[in-house]
Formats: structure tokens, sequence, C-alpha cells
């Protein structure tokens, strides 16, 4: 049995994970599901100064205050950009990486950066025009972008989207490559419908050595497929080997 840490995407929480956590641990398997600074249930954290490094944070102090160890981090969306940085901080900590749908990020690089121009400036001035200048309002557009098309889902999911800081969409993500380099890594790529703002991340993802995986959903893959999700993961889980 494994350890994992399931992290949610933008605007979202460790809810988005539960029906999945509960599969994965009825099959026995160790499952942490934390809330990142100022989303779901702890929006009221959410403030200018929340960033990428807020989060790397959030996810190093979790795997040592619980003193995990063999964890197969899993990332969904935006989640993904924290990777490098957590495996810098805790490589002795994971045991392999699964980007679940997820932005990958290089050295360097932000979410802005790998996200297509139109749609990081469509942030920027939601941002500016609804947000203070620093958040990004959650609408109902982000469940159409994201294909929740079902009308029980967006009745569950709309709700509990959370404003987003546009800081964590434009740090920069600093990090050295060589102790992600050397992780296992999967992309869960989905694909009913795909996202097309994730290509890049995809296709860089497989550059750097990961293993392509697919699963037949739209973005929330977790909450729209909870059963398959999980099936996928379970898999995953047992064919990564510890580090």
């Amino acid at each position: 049995m494994a350890t994992t840490v399931l992290v949610h995407g933008a605007m979202h929480g460790g809810w988005a994970w539960a029906a999945v956590a509960d599969r994965l641990r009825a099959e026995g398997h160790t499952v942490y599901t934390p809330t990142l600074t100022g989303q779901g249930d702890r929006r009221r954290g959410l403030s200018p100064s929340v960033g990428v490094s807020t989060h790397v944070a959030d996810l190093t102090e979790l795997l040592w205050f619980e003193d995990l160890h063999d964890v197969v981090l899993v990332l969904h969306s935006y989640a993904g950009v924290l990777a490098g940085p957590v495996v810098e901080a805790c490589a002795d900590r994971i045991r392999s990486v699964v980007y679940a749908g997820a932005f990958v990020v290089r050295p360097g690089e932000s979410l802005a950066d790998v996200e297509p121009p139109a749609v990081a400036e469509r942030y920027r001035e939601a941002a500016a025009e609804h947000g203070g200048g620093w958040r990004i309002p959650a609408t109902s557009a982000f469940l159409a972008q994201w294909a929740v098309t079902d009308p029980a889902l967006q009745a569950f999911v709309g709700p509990r989207l959370t404003d987003f800081p546009l800081k964590s969409v434009t740090d920069a993500v600093a990090f050295d490559p060589a102790p992600l380099a050397v992780v296992p890594r999967t992309y869960i790529e989905h694909t009913a419908p795909p996202l097309p703002s994730l290509a890049d991340s995809r296709a860089a993802a497989v550059a750097d050595g990961a293993t392509l995986r697919a699963i037949g959903t739209g973005h929330d893959m977790m909450l729209a497929d909870p059963d398959g999700t999980a099936a996928l993961l379970s898999e995953l889980l047992v064919v990564m080997p510890p580090g």
C-alpha cells in the first residue's frame, strides 16, 4: 500500500479529492488531501501575499509534520507548478510525482508563462477589473472552461470555487531541476475534452521523461469520474516502486 498526497488546483480545495480519497483508502492506501492557503475551507486566508512560495510551504510543512515518506505526490492543474520546489525541498520523502491534468513549469517560469498568452491576459484583466488587482474572481465561466457540464456537478462545484491569488499565476518558480528529474513521473492527460491550455505542459512533461497516461474526462477528472480516476491512480500507486 502507498502513501499519497492529492493536491487540488486553482479555485478548488481538498474537498475536490474527497470521493477519490475514499476509494483509495478503501483499498488500504494512506491518503492526504490538503487545502492550499486561501482556497476551499482555508479561503479566509486569501490575501495579496499568497503566492507559489506559500503553497510550496503548505506541502513541505505537511510532509514534515506528518513525517511522510515514499509519497506519491498527485498534482492537479495549477498544483503542477509546485512540483519542482516541493521535490527539491523534500527529495527524501517523495517516491513519485503524478501530474493529473497539470501545468508543468521549468525553473524561472510562472503559470502565466505556460498558459496561452490570451488566457494569462484574461486572468490579469479579471483581477484588475473585479479582484482589486490581486485576485481572480471565481465565476461560473470556469465551469465551462473546465468542461464541468453535468448539472448536478455544476450545482455542487460552482458554489465551492474560491477566488485565486494572481500572485500564484505570475510568480516565477525557482528550483533546482535535478531532484525532480530523477523521480518517476507520470502525466495524466484528460481527453474528453482536452484542455488546450495544457498542450505545452503535457509535451514538456513527456519531453522531460514522464510516462503518459490518459483518462476520458474533462479537466476536473476527480469530480467527473472519481471511480475512473481512483482506478488509474491505484494502478500507478502499485506500479511505481519506492525510490
